[in-house]
């Protein structure tokens, strides 16, 4: 399901020549306009969408999107669906994109409209000292904001949710019954930049964080919102203390990631995880369900469903335990 982003300002639409003449490209020139950039799953007739990488071939076979920015390599494959727009550096291409549909969302900054909260406005919500609340908030009833917490604009958090002391809260969606602990962010931009003539070129990141229903998060996480679609948060998953999920990461429901564990950028993990400390995923991997990854491994290629593994690289328990006895 879909979820319309209440954080960022769009421009509604923008031409489609103006989208090709950004990129550079000048194989067609038709007279409409696209209403956004999603990715290939979320994409509509009306937004563009991006392919470079094979890993997402199923998706590209799914997508409704009728323009597609893509590398030469990968030009025929595009056009068996789409019209392929082919460019140099995708990723460059997709965050100039990006910038012209959002043209706030590369700005990180803090939020200007914070104030104490009314709490005649929240209903049955508690609050402690030195709280700060920004505009549009909702907060369910019999919920609880520890000391020092920052909550900004449009967030949303459910019912008999207890939120700690010293955390910030931004760009963030999340459900009822959920506990996070105390000294977590949540919601800010992912570690998305590429090197360029001697300097970095930061990413625009639009997405947000989703929480669902009775998660715990501890002390001291960091879970950056998505770049292009959401960081989500499966229900009845807890994570443990220092925790770091990237942007775009995926996690179901009933998980259990214990500390120190890192996520990097756009992977996905099934239901009923478990995770041991220290552990490293590396980018873009798809875990399967009932898997278990032992403290300190370093995965670094898919999981199937069932897997028991451990080590690094990770391999299966039991050869594991084999060459390790």
């Amino acid at each position: 399901m879909k979820i319309n982003n209440p954080f960022y300002k769009k421009i509604d639409k923008i031409s489609l020549n103006k989208i090709l003449k950004i990129l550079k490209f000048s194989k067609f020139k038709k007279k409409i306009y696209l209403k956004g950039i999603n990715d290939l799953i979320n994409a509509t007739q009306y937004e563009i969408s991006f392919f470079n990488s094979l890993k997402y071939k199923d998706s590209l076979n799914k997508t409704k999107s009728k323009y597609i920015i893509t590398h030469k390599k990968y030009e025929k494959i595009v056009d068996k669906v789409s019209n392929s727009i082919v460019v140099e550096n995708v990723l460059k291409s997709v965050a100039d994109v990006t910038n012209l549909f959002y043209p706030d969302a590369i700005n990180d900054v803090v939020d200007l409209y914070l104030e104490n909260p009314n709490k005649k406005k929240f209903i049955n919500v508690k609050f402690g000292k030195n709280v700060l609340i920004g505009k549009n908030v909702k907060i369910g009833r019999n919920s609880l904001i520890g000391h020092n917490t920052i909550i900004e604009s449009n967030v949303k958090i459910g019912s008999n949710s207890q939120i700690g002391s010293n955390i910030l809260i931004k760009n963030s969606i999340i459900g009822n019954n959920v506990r996070i602990l105390d000294g977590s962010v949540l919601g800010k931009k992912g570690f998305g930049f590429m090197p360029r003539n001697k300097e970095n070129f930061r990413y625009p990141h639009i997405g947000m964080v989703i929480i669902n229903d009775n998660v715990e998060i501890g002390c001291n996480n960091t879970i950056d919102r998505g770049s292009m679609s959401n960081t989500v948060i499966g229900s009845n998953t807890f994570l443990d203390n220092q925790v770091h999920i990237a942007h775009n990461v995926i996690i179901g429901k009933n998980c259990i990631i214990t500390a120190q564990v890192g996520f990097a950028g756009s992977v996905k993990i099934g239901n009923n995880v478990m995770i041991g400390g220290q552990a490293g995923i590396s980018g873009h991997l798809n875990i399967g369900n009932n898997v278990q990854i032992g403290g300190g491994s370093g995965v670094v290629k898919n999981i199937p469903d069932n897997s028991k593994v451990m080590g690094y690289p990770a391999k299966d328990l039991r050869n594991f335990l084999k060459e390790n006895k």
